[in-house]
């Protein structure tokens, strides 16, 4: 009797996986938990008998992958895929997939989330009243939303939907910075330079995907152009931003404030100068999570991994190769 197709899930965090067990049901497939905890050894180890991977964090070397005779895919449970090396995975016919369209709406709501907490400083007054003060509205200045301005740092679907969002805002200009773009294909946003987009927004949104060409992309060079009444907002990825830039910045209350989801370290190391800073609002990767978005992760990724064990294409390739 064959042996049944393993499906290895590299990393935990859900309640169940009886989401992906149901849909690779189809194909016999047996869903096998293995947390690696971001060790690249676990990596190695657990794929060795794998037909697929679903991962969410921990890194998926070359070295794992040439170890893993029987894997076809490796699926992100999510967007960014700079833990796997894709080219590895190319040259061994290994499929890399994503889920691109999911948690458009949560990670877009949290943006918005941050950007708020800053702009009107909810956690410094709530830590206030807390200690008794009380009629200190002035103590920090706030601005009005309303008819300012807008930067979206990348312009994919969370962007768009954040874009909709702080329209019933009353925001009234949005400039975008993403090299991929022509005007004709956005109307109703400024198509700009990353500079321009820094000294120009009030609020500045980040949403490009991590490489080589994006790592670092705002640093302190472009942070030096912003408004000293600027707000900077990260969901997207930590190293997008140079952290040690931005808390230089933010220290010398050189812009208002950021609100940050993703950091180049996470955890977050509890001696982060990030954590003493009155003006930026902190959260820990949590912007992609709803009960709903769960759920839609999770079927989506299973089924990525069910089109490869039927042999079919995943729906969101992104190693390409020529046949």
């Amino acid at each position: 009797m064959a042996e049944a197709l393993r499906v290895v899930v590299l990393d935990d965090g859900y309640d169940s996986y009886a989401t992906e067990q149901a849909i690779l049901d189809e194909v016999g497939a047996k869903v096998v938990l293995r947390p690696c905890h971001n060790d690249a050894a676990a990596v190695a180890a657990a794929l060795v008998d794998a037909d697929a991977a679903l991962v969410r964090e921990s890194p998926v070397t070359a070295a794992a992958l040439a170890g893993a005779p029987r894997c076809r895919a490796v699926v992100r449970y999510g967007i960014g895929v700079d833990a796997v090396d894709r080219a590895a995975a190319a040259a061994l016919k290994i499929y890399v997939a994503n889920v691109p369209d999911y948690g458009a709406e949560e990670v877009s709501d949290h943006a918005m989330a941050l950007l708020l907490a800053v702009a009107r400083h909810v956690v410094r007054r709530d830590h206030e009243v807390r200690s008794g003060a009380w009629n200190v509205a002035r103590r920090a200045k706030m601005y009005r939303i309303a008819g300012q301005t807008l930067g979206l740092v990348g312009y994919g679907r969370i962007a768009r939907t954040l874009e909709r969002k702080m329209r019933g805002m009353g925001v009234t200009r949005v400039l975008v910075a993403d090299p991929f773009l022509k005007p004709a294909d956005c109307p109703g946003v400024e198509i700009v330079d990353l500079a321009t987009l820094c000294a120009q927004s009030d609020f500045i949104s980040m949403h490009a995907p991590l490489g080589p060409d994006t790592r670092h992309m705002l640093g302190a060079r472009e942070i030096a152009l912003m408004k000293p009444t600027a707000i900077v907002v990260n969901t997207g990825r930590g190293p997008l931003i140079d952290e040690a830039a931005l808390i230089e910045a933010l220290q010398r209350k050189a812009i208002m404030g950021a609100g940050l989801d993703v950091f180049e370290r996470e955890p977050l190391p509890p001696d982060s100068a990030l954590m003493k800073l009155d003006n930026v609002v902190l959260s820990d990767h949590t912007a992609w999570y709803s009960e709903a978005s769960i759920h839609e992760l999770q079927s989506k990724a299973a089924k990525e991994v069910l089109r490869v064990l039927r042999g079919e294409k995943p729906l969101h390739w992104v190693n390409r190769w020529e046949d």
